[in-house]
């Protein structure tokens, strides 16, 4: 799995995981979603994502 996969699908299951917790607990959950979503286009544009930071640093991908 590459870096890139691995953050989409972090990001892919912390909008889903925001979503049933806003359902099930409280709508501001809503705000991570938003979050992860605003940290998705500043990483477009600059080319910075800290997740990929923190999977660079586990080694986990290549």
């Amino acid at each position: 799995m590459t870096i890139e996969n691995g953050i989409r699908g972090l990001a892919g299951g912390l909008v889903l995981l925001s979503l049933a917790l806003s359902w099930i607990i409280s709508p501001y959950f809503l705000l991570l979603a938003t979050m992860v979503g605003l940290n998705l286009v500043q990483s477009a544009f600059t080319g910075f994502c800290p997740a990929e930071a923190v999977f660079r640093k586990l080694r986990r991908f290549q």
